[in-house]
């Protein structure tokens, strides 16, 4: 039940203009609200979501969990608030982050918050577009995000984007099809097994968690943590 005093708050409303701060306010006096987000100083709401935004983003969570539970370290979860300075609280579909504690990038949480800017983040973009490619990447690339992935599902493509000298530049498959992470070493993503309901997208990651390059990366995150005890 929201407090007493939040019961006078305005409600949030699509195109209202605030700080982090009253963004949060308000919204925590709305409990029944799922979904919203404050970029560049705008409340954005959430729109209607359709089989076909639900279909590849149950798709990716999965992936990213499954990567996840092969690297102790990290951490990710979907639609997670994140405040990332005074006028911008974006809430991603999912995320990917070596946790703090392991030597990532984002802050410890507070009041149950993301803080900061995880490594990686991922879009399901629909009807999101406009905003997904222009206003929240440029979010993104100025917080410090180092690879986001959008998965633009009316045309049924993944672009993978990392941080090169402070911007995103697009990242090619291999040779083998796959796009493979530079950030996470292991994390590798058969971007046809997105769309494909003949295609397991868990097996290219379970590919990249056998490599030489995912073992030396555990071994640097617990080295990273063994320093911090």
């Amino acid at each position: 039940m929201a407090h007493p005093s939040m019961a006078t708050l305005p409600t949030l409303r699509e195109g209202d203009r605030l700080d982090a701060e009253e963004f949060l306010r308000r919204w925590e006096a709305m409990p029944e609200l799922k979904h919203a987000e404050l970029i560049d100083g705008v409340v954005f709401m959430a729109s209607p979501v359709l089989l076909s935004h639900g279909d590849p983003h149950a798709e990716v969570v999965y992936w990213l969990k499954s990567y996840v539970e092969g690297t102790m370290g990290c951490h990710s979860a979907l639609e997670v608030t994140w405040v990332m300075g005074g006028k911008n609280v974006p809430q991603p579909d999912g995320f990917l982050r070596i946790l703090p504690e392991y030597g990532g990038q984002s802050g410890r949480t507070e009041k149950g918050y993301g803080r900061g800017a995880p490594e990686l983040i991922v879009e399901v973009t629909g009807s999101s577009l406009s905003r997904d490619l222009k206003k929240k990447l440029e979010l993104y690339q100025s917080a410090g995000v180092r690879e986001y992935i959008t998965v633009l599902v009316n045309s049924e493509k993944v672009v993978w984007r990392r941080l090169v000298r402070g911007q995103f530049k697009e990242l090619a498959a291999d040779n083998d099809g796959l796009l493979r992470s530079r950030t996470f070493p292991g994390l590798w993503l058969d971007p046809d097994a997105v769309f494909s309901k003949g295609k397991s997208i868990r097996a290219a990651v379970e590919l990249g968690l056998q490599s030489p390059e995912h073992a030396a990366f555990v071994k640097k995150l617990a080295a990273a943590h063994a320093k911090r005890k």
